[in-house]
């Protein structure tokens, strides 16, 4: 201050420049003060905020992993001792970055969350870039925003082949996909393994469950292959590795083969035993043998009113019998 008042004393000699010279030495005093105030405002305030410890760290290298329509925001976790960290996901899509960039959405399953992953694969629903952000929680502090460098479209996942279970049910060519969820679709290709043979294709709208292609013939080998498509994004997965299964030429399955040994053995006991019973009913019919009780036959009668042999009815004389009688015969 010594040297300013020096220089105002000397300048107080120059005539024509004295009031000049106090007011460029104003205005320097002026943004100096200035200065000063800004550099405490900025240095203090911090402290003051997070009450005199150091501020939250943000979470670090925000990156999305997706695999086959699932999306999976990750970053590398904030570590504090004795402390347990947790976070708040947020996403912006194409209409909220273009004409409300003020706007973030909290994501459905990760506000708050303590993993340092979030699944954002029901809050992306649109083919069109999102942009992704990501800040820690402890207790009533918050770090600030780590935001995704690049934004994320989902036509960018990696689609892989379906697993995929190729069986035989007796003759029947049976399928069964690995669910990938509802946005996907699957192309089946089969055919019979011989030269020049040809393929056959089947759409199938969903997995899970098995599903019948073809009527196998004995002896021959038949193979399978799949492909995943996804509408939404105009995108298809390669071709899984093809499968094969083979019918042996067995002439009849074992059940089958079963019930025709038993229904022959029906045939062979009951046909005869039939024929047997027929023939019993008619010849009771047609030709019935009449046998005198012993109580009717006299002895030692001079009138001899009965003959004690057998009489015999006139040969196949016709005698229709009752319905009760015809069922006591069967018996």
């Amino acid at each position: 201050m010594a040297g300013v008042d020096r220089m105002l004393h000397c300048k107080r000699n120059v005539p024509g420049q004295s009031k000049s010279a106090k007011q460029t030495l104003t205005m320097v005093l002026k943004g100096f003060r200035t200065s000063i105030i800004m550099w405490l405002f900025y240095t203090l305030i911090p402290c003051l905020l997070t009450d005199g410890g150091e501020a939250l760290p943000a979470p670090q290298n925000l990156s999305v992993h997706s695999a086959n329509m699932k999306h999976l925001l990750m970053w590398s976790p904030v570590v504090l001792p004795r402390e347990t960290v947790y976070y708040s996901v947020e996403y912006q899509g194409e209409y909220e970055s273009l004409y409300t960039s003020h706007i973030w959405i909290p994501s459905k399953w990760c506000s708050p969350i303590e993993d340092a992953e979030c699944d954002v694969s029901d809050d992306i629903t649109a083919t069109v870039p999102y942009n992704l952000r990501v800040r820690a929680i402890l207790g009533s502090q918050t770090s600030a925003w780590s935001i995704l460098e690049q934004p994320f479209n989902r036509n960018s996942t990696i689609l892989t082949p379906p697993g995929m279970e190729v069986s035989r049910n007796g003759f029947h060519l049976v399928i069964e996909l690995e669910d990938l969820g509802p946005q996907f679709e699957f192309l089946v290709v089969y055919w019979r393994r011989e030269l020049d043979t040809k393929e056959h294709a089947k759409v199938l709208r969903r997995g899970g469950i098995p599903v019948h292609l073809e009527t196998m013939e004995p002896g021959a080998p038949y193979c399978v292959k799949a492909q995943a498509q996804v509408k939404a994004i105009g995108r298809n997965s390669a071709f899984s590795q093809a499968e094969c299964v083979e019918v042996q030429g067995e002439a009849l399955p074992l059940v089958l083969a079963l019930f025709a040994f038993v229904g022959f053995m029906l045939i062979l006991v009951v046909v005869p035993l039939s024929i047997w019973k027929m023939g019993q009913l008619l010849q009771y019919s047609c030709c019935p043998m009449v046998v005198l009780p012993d109580t009717l036959k006299i002895t030692n009668s001079p009138q001899k009113l009965i003959s004690c042999r057998r009489e015999e009815v006139d040969s196949c004389a016709l005698a229709v019998p009752s319905s009760e009688e015809l069922f006591q015969a069967w018996i």
